[in-house]
């Protein structure tokens, strides 16, 4: 009977046929030197190029690869889920096959969670941006993962890096709640972070990306800051919610006092509507509280 592996590395492929050999040549070398058992899971997101027959010829050549296949584009968090979901390893990896993040550093991630029980995560933090579009990546990537530290109350030093390895049992009760997107690695850090397992972020290299990026600046800006806000949500809306409720309110008593300096017995409409929207927003706020501390998670 063959030995269950200690790490799974899913790998998500989507029209990468002139480099995906290259990428698992590269992780199964990596491997191979560890000494740790694996598997790698590469998982054709319903490519239209070449890349599902390369991965099916090379599976002979590769004993540790498993191949799967999807019949529709799920999208990057979705082959994540799923190859998450299937894993035989206790170790999670996840990592990109568009030769842009040093795989042959995924033993060093492993052995980090191996030696330290108390972490739980570790993420490989770029030390540079050489994706598309990088003159407007940096600044909105920088104020959207400002908003993540702001809401998380952390230090992220990065917050949607592809390169992550992580403990699946640990992981298993937040991959439902990941988006069929790219933000789904931002949706795994703050599941984290918001329930106090101790994320590790180990410096890396950025290379170019081989290929063609996926990467649709104003969409996937777009996903990426309403998912971060989304998860601050679900797991402590009274971090979003509460300080404008507060504002409100306080505006609204400040301008309630000089209107009445102003015109005695006299309240604008404008006024009220002010005072009660805060109050109106602030009992939403205690209430979706209420009910994150009800669920039982």
């Amino acid at each position: 009977m063959r030995e269950a592996p200690y790490v799974t590395i899913v790998l998500p492929c989507y029209n990468e046929q002139d480099h995906v050999i290259d990428e698992v040549e590269r992780i199964t070398q990596a491997m191979d030197s560890s000494g740790y058992t694996y598997e790698l899971v590469a998982i054709d997101d319903c490519s239209t190029d070449l890349t599902l027959a390369k991965l099916q010829e090379a599976a002979h050549s590769y004993p540790h690869l498993r191949v799967r296949a999807f019949h529709r584009n799920g999208g990057a968090g979705t082959v994540r889920r799923i190859g998450t979901q299937d894993a035989k390893g206790e170790i999670v990896v996840w990592t990109d096959a568009d030769m842009t993040y040093p795989n042959e550093r995924i033993p060093e991630l492993v052995q980090i969670l191996e030696k330290d029980p108390g972490i739980d995560q570790v993420v490989g933090a770029r030390t540079s941006e050489e994706g598309s579009h990088k003159l407007l990546r940096v600044p909105a990537k920088w104020v959207i993962r400002k908003v993540a530290e702001k809401l998380a109350g952390q230090k992220i030093p990065d917050l949607n890096s592809g390169l992550r390895a992580f403990r699946r049992t640990v992981a298993k009760p937040y991959l439902r709640l990941l988006p069929p997107g790219f933000s789904c690695v931002t949706t795994i850090t703050l599941s984290f972070l918001s329930n106090q397992h101790d994320i590790h972020y180990l410096p890396i290299d950025y290379a170019k990306r081989a290929g063609k990026s996926k990467f649709s600046f104003v969409s996937d800006a777009y996903r990426y800051i309403l998912q971060v806000l989304r998860m601050i949500m679900y797991f402590n809306p009274l971090k979003v919610l509460m300080p404008p409720a507060l504002w409100l309110v306080g505006i609204g008593f400040v301008k309630g006092v000089w209107d009445m300096i102003q015109h005695p017995f006299y309240f604008p409409a404008n006024t009220v509507m002010i005072f009660l929207s805060g109050m109106l927003i602030g009992s939403v706020a205690l209430l979706a509280d209420l009910i994150v501390r009800s669920r039982g998670e």
